[in-house]
């Protein structure tokens, strides 16, 4: 049992390593540019998907059966869905944030011309720049690690179902799984941010690359997913 109960914690960690949940997480971590608060998200992440493998394989192993393919693809077509639509507004947020052109003229008739970006400011050039800083619990993550859940349940519980000797065992490994899936994550964000923050301090142009590609990326994942279980 105790090597059930390991195996459920690192298939956990494995787990979070699904193209999908980098990708996922990935949209959200781009427009971070601290570490500490990039793995905050990666580990939200993985609390919303553990709750919700919880309930279900929860549910499952009382009920004695797992989610039916019928329900599972419109779940996993839902995370594709959520998925373009997190890429997209990443995307988005890019452009509207976009680097522009700026010429000044000074008094004596020096001009010079300089790259500026309304990200974080106000309207206005001449207004001092409004930095925000992202506060409380991450609620926008949280629904994403839920959803994520719902939809990576359908094997885990066959799995669950089949193996537990009794319903209390077999919460303990999804418990496991879902707390190796909260590390896996945790460890995952942390390879994230280091790209993302060090090209945020001072290489721009990378950084902005790294977004739009992951934004595609997500984007991509997302209409592959929606054509795989809803289309296909």
């Amino acid at each position: 049992m105790f090597a059930i109960l390991g195996l459920g914690f690192l298939l956990g960690m494995q787990h979070a390593l699904e193209v999908d949940h980098i990708a996922a997480v990935s949209t959200i971590a781009a427009r971070r540019s601290g570490i500490r608060d990039i793995v905050k998200h990666g580990l939200t992440w993985g609390l919303g998907h553990t709750l919700t493998l919880f309930l279900f394989a929860g549910a499952a192993i009382v009920l004695g059966h797992a989610i039916p393919d019928h329900i599972a693809e419109p779940l996993e077509g839902a995370v594709g869905i959520m998925l373009v639509g997190l890429g997209a507004h990443l995307l988005w947020r890019l452009w509207r944030d976009r680097v522009h052109v700026h010429v000044h003229q000074h008094g004596d008739g020096t001009r010079h011309i300089h790259l500026h970006s309304h990200a974080g400011q106000p309207a206005r050039h001449d207004a001092p720049a409004a930095h925000r800083h992202e506060h409380g619990f991450r609620w926008r993550t949280l629904i994403v690690g839920l959803m994520h859940g719902m939809a990576g349940s359908a094997a885990l519980l066959v799995l669950a179902v089949s193996q537990a000797p009794t319903p209390a065992q077999g919460l303990l490994y999804v418990a496991l799984f879902g707390l190796g899936s909260m590390v896996g994550m945790g460890a995952l964000s942390a390879a994230i941010a280091v790209p993302l923050v060090i090209s945020a301090r001072g290489l721009t142009v990378v950084n902005r690359g790294l977004q739009i590609t992951v934004g595609v990326l997500t984007i991509v994942i997302g209409l592959h997913t929606i054509q795989s279980t809803l289309l296909g």
